[in-house]
């Protein structure tokens, strides 16, 4: 079993806020993991923490056995992160937009071009990708930034609230990409979500955590068993009742 990502006693404070509290949880190569749990619980600092962001307080977090303090430069190497609120370059076109931010990964033109084409593929969001993306609802917005955090074939995406504030009809699309891309790829993806149907669909395996605690873990199924629920929103509320 090949570890992406191996967190162990993280612990965060902000103020007299105690953010994580010991928090320990590994993901394999591969997977779809996934973090939840109510506000306030801990899943964006610990996302922001693998994301090399912000420092730990103590423990550890490796990344293909990459130290995510000491050997951060070597992550970013090998991660995108995309936040729950990220936004695109306002004035940019959505292909002037996606041709930046592949610069920062390619060495020459022709290879640029081509994540450019993949990342294209990846939104679906065709012609408008000519417009600026100050012009792009909130949807067409994250389906860019999506095909963003993809088009380079990171080893670890980091998705923080992936769908957030999507209509139907996009949310739709954003999680069918993700599912696709990580499993045609071998990419690994450990993202935050408050949607339990959309955590269902998405994760082999999930990590609910409470006032920086992880207090279950299991695959959708298990979980649902465990608690003898049909569903996991009726299992995350049992969980946080008890925890």
């Amino acid at each position: 079993m090949n570890l992406a990502v191996e967190v162990k006693n993280l612990v965060k404070s902000f103020g007299n806020i105690k953010a994580l509290n010991n928090l320990s949880f590994q993901v394999t190569e591969g997977e779809i993991y996934g973090l939840i749990g109510p506000n306030g619980a801990g899943k964006t600092t610990t996302l922001r923490i693998l994301s090399t962001l912000i420092l730990p307080d103590s423990g550890s977090a490796r990344i293909f056995n990459y130290n995510v303090v000491s050997e951060a430069a070597e992550v970013r190497k090998i991660i995108s992160y995309l936040p729950e609120e990220a936004g695109a370059y306002k004035n940019l076109s959505g292909l002037e937009y996606l041709r930046f931010m592949a610069q920062f990964y390619v060495e020459n033109k022709e290879d640029l071009e081509k994540r450019v084409k993949e990342a294209a593929e990846i939104s679906e969001l065709g012609e408008r990708l000519k417009d600026r993306t100050k012009g792009y609802s909130k949807g067409m917005r994250r389906r860019l930034l999506v095909a963003r955090s993809l088009m380079h074939k990171p080893r670890l995406a980091i998705l923080d609230e992936p769908t957030s504030g999507l209509d139907v009809f996009h949310s739709q699309h954003v999680r069918r990409i993700i599912k696709k891309y990580a499993k045609e790829h071998g990419i690994t993806v450990l993202l935050s979500s408050h949607n339990m149907l959309e955590v269902e669909y998405l994760c082999d395996r999930i990590a609910l955590i409470n006032k920086g605690i992880l207090v279950e873990e299991g695959t959708p199924l298990e979980l649902k068993e465990r608690y003898s629920v049909s569903n996991l929103e009726e299992a995350f509320m049992k969980v946080v009742a008890h925890a």
